[in-house]
């Protein structure tokens, strides 16, 4: 029990922050996931609970969804998020960790980089991006850095942009649970553990919207900046165990 309240309380703090810079919900979660349970149970409970965490987002920014952008990034997103799920399963234990670990660490620089580059993104461009990222989050859960940027040179902001990502990560995170089922790597206490991760990732969803508007948006780019740093270190610590 005292594994399971960390896990919600962990939870509930990542998807409140979700809910207000639209990523790092899995960034936080992933490091208590994997000493929990881990590092093989951990990407398919995440990957549940990341679905219900963006059907929350979803629900609380509706009205607001670009569905253009969300169906240029899910149609090759779905596709190659059920590959890179395939691809996950045939790796060992100790090799995800060490690219969760690197990808975390690697993802600060590069999303810099990216701000720097700051272009305006079209259709086409999310199609591309959506492939690329949907492979990458079926191997290494969390591309939120990625895919935050992604929306955000196509030009979306606010509740725009925190229901164009949800709704677009939904359908990649879908694929990529169905992936994990259809490969026999979802066993019955593994959809518990994710349903109750994600139930504290929803509950943090509405709240973060609720201060969506009250926050600043550079100390939330540093924190999440901050959030891939410890987790980053925190996984490849976990891969010498």
């Amino acid at each position: 029990m005292i594994i399971y309240s960390l896990v919600f309380v962990v939870g509930l703090a990542a998807g409140t922050i979700s809910g207000v810079i639209g990523t790092g919900s899995s960034i936080m979660l992933l490091p208590v996931l994997v000493f929990s349970f881990g590092p093989k149970q951990a990407v398919p409970i995440m990957g549940i609970a990341a679905v219900m965490a963006n059907v929350a987002k979803v629900a609380a920014w509706w009205r607001e969804v670009d569905w253009k952008a969300c169906a240029a990034y899910s149609i090759t997103g779905i596709p190659a998020a059920a590959l890179g799920a395939r691809t996950l399963l045939f790796l060992p234990a100790r090799a995800v960790d060490i690219a969760l670990g690197i990808f975390f660490i690697a993802m600060v620089p590069v999303r810099h980089w990216l701000k720097k580059k700051s272009f305006r993104m079209s259709l086409w461009h999310l199609a591309v991006i959506g492939g690329i990222i949907g492979y990458l989050t079926g191997i290494v859960v969390s591309t939120g850095p990625l895919s935050v940027p992604a929306f955000t040179f196509y030009g979306l902001t606010g509740g725009a942009f925190l229901a164009t990502e949800a709704a677009s990560s939904l359908a990649v995170f879908i694929s990529k649970v169905l992936a994990f089922q259809a490969f026999g790597a979802l066993p019955p206490d593994a959809i518990v553990k994710g349903l109750i991760t994600g139930a504290s990732l929803m509950l943090g969803s509405f709240l973060g919207k609720a201060v969506v508007v009250r926050l600043s948006p550079t100390f939330f780019r540093r924190l999440l900046d901050c959030l891939m740093l410890a987790s980053g270190v925190t996984m490849l610590i976990a891969s010498t165990r």
